[in-house]
């Protein structure tokens, strides 16, 4: 049975080394070839905007954008419904390959057989 790992990044620029852990941790078990799915909620919801992600800046972390590129690439980004919409943010406005998906695609992705959930 292959593993999976489900990371929801509840923080952004308010909270950047919360942030910025979800990011490196997500990117780096999809370099390591496991199923990623990265949850973008709460604050961290504004990268998947185009250029928001390549305007984070945090000492000694590596840059968020390419952090996302590297999920992007190999597993799945998906900004949380509600968030999106407290923030106008549409599916027109996101970085293409991410989607926006509610609770119950988080709730089936989590408690997937062999699903591993991280919550930063």
């Amino acid at each position: 049975m292959a593993r999976s790992l489900v990371v929801k990044a509840t923080a952004g620029a308010d909270s950047p080394e919360r942030c910025a852990q979800a990011f490196t941790v997500a990117a780096t078990a999809a370099a390591a070839g496991v199923d990623v799915s990265l949850w973008l909620t709460g604050e961290s919801t504004w990268f998947a905007l185009p250029g928001r992600a390549e305007s984070f800046e945090l000492p000694h972390s590596a840059p968020l954008g390419e952090l996302l590129h590297v999920v992007l690439a190999t597993g799945r980004v998906t900004a949380c419904t509600q968030c999106a919409a407290r923030r106008d943010i549409g599916t027109d406005d996101v970085i293409p390959g991410v989607r926006i998906a509610g609770a119950a695609v988080f709730v089936e992705e989590a408690m997937a057989e062999g699903a591993q959930a991280l919550v930063y």
